[in-house]
C-alpha cells in the first residue's frame, strides 16, 4: 500500500502571545497523493496554522509541543533548516489569499516567474522563460507576451491569481497549499479560479490543501474535507459524506447558516450559541 503524500500526526502547538494558549490539539489528517483536502473553519480554528506549519513559516510566537509533519515520509518539524529551504517553493508551494500583495511591485511578471525556474531548476534564461509562458497558457491568459512583460498593478485581481497560480505549480511541486485564494475575488471569477486550481491539480497530479471558511468552496472542488473549531479536528472524511451525512452539531449548524444555492435571496443564520457551548464543552476550553 503507498504511503500518502502527507500524514499530520498528532500534531499540537501554543500560543505564547496569548499566554500559552493551544492554537492546535493533537490534529491528525492525511492526504494522499493527487488529492484536494479541505481545511474548514471559522477565525481561530487553526486552518491558518496548520497552513503556516506545512510552509515552515510559524510565528515564533506559536510553539509546537507535540506531533509530527511527514512529507514523502521526512518530518517537516524536524528537518534541517537548509533541507528545508530546499523543499519549500519546489516540493511544497503556496497559492496565497490575496494576490495584490503576494506579488512585488517593482517587479515585471516574467522575472517573477523565472527565478525560481533558474535558480531550483537550473533553466536557462531562455528555458525559463519558454517554461513561463506555457505556464501562462495553461492557466488560460489569452495574452501571454504582454502579461510577462507587465507590473502586477497593471492587471486585474483575477489575472493576478492567475499569475499566483501559475506560480505555484511551476516547479512540479508535489503540494500545492491554498491559502483562501477566492477570498479576495468576486463571486464569477471566484467560481473560474477553482476550476482553473482544480485543471491544473488534475494536470499535474498534485496535492493540494485548501484553505477556506467556505463549505460551498468545499463543495466545488475538494475530495475530502477536515473541519476544525479552536485547533481541534471535528469532523472529517470525504466531501460527499460529510456534506450528505454530516455527524456532528457544528457541521450540521455550518451548512444550515451558509448561502442555500436553491434560495440565494435567503438570508443567512447564524450558528445557535448551543452549538458553541456544546463544542466549548467537548473542547474543555470555557
Amino acid at each position: 500500500m503507498t504511503a500518502p503524500l502527507l500524514s499530520i500526526n498528532n500534531l499540537s502547538a501554543v500560543s505564547d502571545r496569548d499566554g500559552g494558549a493551544l492554537v492546535l490539539r493533537d490534529v491528525a489528517l492525511t492526504l494522499e497523493r493527487g488529492e484536494v483536502r479541505g481545511l474548514v473553519g471559522e477565525s481561530g480554528a487553526g486552518k491558518s496554522t496548520i497552513a503556516k506549519a506545512l510552509l515552515g513559516i510559524l510565528p515564533r510566537t506559536v510553539r509546537v509541543t507535540g506531533g509530527s509533519i511527514n512529507f514523502e515520509g521526512h518530518d517537516l518539524l524536524t528537518m534541517p533548516a537548509p533541507q528545508l529551504r530546499q523543499i519549500m517553493g519546489s516540493e511544497i508551494s503556496l497559492i496565497p489569499q490575496d494576490p495584490q500583495t503576494a506579488l512585488n511591485p517593482g517587479r515585471r511578471i516574467e522575472a517573477q516567474l523565472t527565478d525560481g525556474l533558474r535558480l531550483k531548476r537550473g533553466l536557462s534564461s531562455k528555458a525559463a522563460r519558454e517554461r513561463a509562458l506555457t505556464l501562462m497558457e495553461e492557466v488560460h491568459i489569452r495574452d501571454p507576451e504582454r502579461v510577462l512583460r507587465a507590473y502586477p498593478h497593471e492587471l486585474s485581481g483575477g489575472m493576478r491569481q492567475r499569475v499566483l497560480i501559475a506560480s505555484a505549480f511551476a516547479l512540479e511541486p508535489k503540494l500545492v497549499i491554498a491559502d483562501e485564494p477566492t477570498t479576495a475575488l468576486d463571486v464569477t471569477v471566484q467560481k473560474q479560479i477553482l476550476r482553473l486550481i482544480r485543471s491544473m491539480q488534475r494536470a499535474h497530479g498534485t496535492g493540494v490543501i485548501f484553505v477556506t471558511h467556505d463549505l460551498g468552496v468545499v463543495a466545488q472542488i475538494c475530495d475530502s474535507v477536515t473541519l476544525l473549531y479552536s485547533g481541534k479536528v471535528i469532523e472529517q472524511g470525504s466531501t460527499a459524506e460529510v456534506l450528505q451525512r454530516p455527524k456532528h452539531i457544528y457541521t450540521k449548524a455550518l451548512m444550515a447558516a451558509g448561502p442555500r444555492y436553491d434560495r440565494p435571496d435567503a438570508g443567512l443564520e447564524p450558528v445557535p450559541q448551543l452549538v458553541f457551548e456544546q463544542l466549548r464543552t467537548e473542547i474543555g476550553t470555557t
